[in-house]
């Protein structure tokens, strides 16, 4: 039974050590671009800081990335969030969408926190900062809905000329 033990945990080690060998790439940037979110619209500071604290590690090129995504296959689970969520909506990236697609991501910022579903569960287990009071939830709903009606407004202008 000893035998049988050491050559399971020898074996455990050595496909857990092989399994390091494959790193997906993470990356991350501390520059603020032209197309940024706060570029592009009016962010005030205290929803810049909640974006900062609860969104930007999965939904901005500013990713802080925490030593467990260093080792696999955790490595392999967070880059893959991250890259999910930058799909998704990438504050970094602001500039690149449409009017129609901005606003469209505006009214989904308020709809995810509201209904709980950002942050993910998984995420606030491990960055129990990130987590959204409510205070912080009207805050980021009401700022979204502000910028929504500036860009109804636009619309408006466009369609008089």
């Amino acid at each position: 039974m000893k035998k049988i033990l050491k050559i399971l945990i020898i074996v455990f080690a050595v496909l857990f050590l092989s399994i390091q060998l494959y790193r997906p790439e993470q990356f991350t940037t501390a520059e603020v671009n032209d197309n940024h979110l706060t570029k592009k619209l009016n962010v005030p500071p205290d929803v810049e800081n909640i974006l900062k604290r609860s969104c930007y590690d999965c939904h901005s090129n500013h990713t802080t990335w925490p030593w467990y995504s260093n080792v696999a296959p955790m490595s392999w689970l967070v880059t893959d969030d991250v890259i999910r969520g930058r799909e998704k909506m990438n504050f970094s990236e602001w500039g690149k969408l449409s009017s129609s697609k901005q606003s469209i991501r505006l009214e989904s910022i308020c709809e995810e926190i509201t209904e709980g579903e950002m942050p993910l569960k998984q995420y606030l287990i491990i960055h129990r900062d990130a987590e959204l009071s409510q205070a912080d939830k009207d805050l980021l709903c009401n700022w979204a809905n502000n910028e929504l009606k500036k860009f109804e407004n636009e619309e408006d202008k466009e369609d008089k000329d």
